[in-house]
């Protein structure tokens, strides 16, 4: 009898220990996280971008010697005008000269090696290897010879196109090496003409390719240019800090328009095939891995839902999206660490 009033209270007990675990798991599940929240307003899907740059053209070229050698003269200046084959410039051709003089009796010799050899073997006096070997040589030979006549003619610098030198990046009697540029030229006569600029972060994710541009210089007072958008630079440039954008003229280019003139620029976005673009602050940001990341955001103010978004460059407190968030309401900037896709949650001033 005393035995079994012991076991009573003791099942008793652990049956109530087992059930407290359940009932505290219930009450974290149904738990309301407070959090704070910003409105979302789509920035970017209408509005105008002002920058400057210098106009330049699609198809600038570095010219070389294909060999090292002392420059022997330089026959154009900077501004003038070439014509497509027209020579720009040559080296002091001893050295070169003798380089294809001395393959020329390599192979000359190599000729001579493999007749006689060819003929012994005719007696049977030379070996089928032997034959075989001089064979060889000629062929070597003559692919020296190649390669010496090859780097001869490369030893002038000829304009590749129609255009003007912009840049003379070498002097006369200057020792240059191989693949050093001597001088830039452009097509410039049948090229297509933009102003390249610079952006920041944001103003980067708000332009899209096909985005028309107002173009004003100095050089035509009063008389607006226009233009069109045609490529984003998908990396930052290291020596201006920005990012680089390429507005192409529109129609024929003006008389007064030259390589390396600055003008500015007013970008219309919006329309057709243009995006939004928010900035956002850094806390508000999980999970980022390079141009992707995840943020949770609200419609309801009730429900946080985990969504992923595309990030287009860092300011520096926000973090600039440009993809993801359009038909989001507010985005959660507060007590983000808590939550997990469909949380219940409470707006906090």
């Amino acid at each position: 009898m005393k035995n079994t009033l012991l076991l009573l209270p003791l099942s008793v007990l652990l049956f109530s220990c087992g059930s407290k675990p359940a009932e505290k798991t219930t009450a974290v599940n149904t738990e309301i996280i407070p959090v704070k929240v910003m409105p979302l307003a789509r920035q970017g899907a209408t509005g105008i971008i002002n920058a400057s740059g210098q106009f330049t053209t699609d198809d600038e070229v570095d010219l070389s010697f294909k060999t090292n050698g002392i420059i022997n003269n330089i026959l154009v200046k900077e501004g003038d005008a070439v014509r497509t084959g027209q020579v720009l410039a040559t080296l002091h051709l001893t050295e070169i000269d003798a380089q294809v003089q001395q393959a020329q009796l390599g192979y000359e010799k190599a000729q001579r090696d493999y007749q006689r050899t060819l003929n012994l073997h005719n007696d049977s006096v030379a070996t089928l290897e032997q034959l075989q070997n001089s064979k060889t040589a000629l062929e070597l030979a003559r692919q020296q010879l190649s390669t010496a006549q090859f780097n001869r003619s490369y030893s002038a610098i000829r304009a590749t196109k129609d255009g003007y030198v912009l840049h003379k990046l070498a002097s006369a009697g200057q020792y240059i090496t191989s693949g050093t540029p001597v001088l830039q030229i452009n097509g410039a006569r049948n090229a297509h003409w933009m102003l390249r600029i610079g952006v920041t972060d944001k103003e980067w994710a708000q332009v899209k390719t096909g985005d028309k541009a107002t173009i004003e210089t100095a050089a035509l007072p009063g008389s607006d240019l226009t233009g069109m958008v045609t490529r984003k630079a998908e990396g930052i440039d290291a020596a201006s800090g920005t990012f680089i954008i390429d507005v192409q003229l529109q129609g024929e280019k003006p008389a007064a328009i030259a390589t390396g003139m600055f003008g500015r620029c007013r970008i219309t976005t919006g329309g057709a095939g243009s995006g939004s673009a928010w900035s956002i602050p850094y806390a508000a940001l999980l999970d980022g891995n390079g141009a992707s990341g995840y943020v949770f955001i609200t419609n309801d103010n009730k429900t946080a839902h985990k969504i992923p978004v595309t990030i287009a460059g860092m300011e520096k407190d926000n973090v600039i999206i440009s993809e993801g968030m359009e038909r989001a309401a507010a985005l959660i900037i507060s007590g983000s660490a808590y939550l997990k896709d469909q949380s219940p949650i409470r707006i906090i001033q």
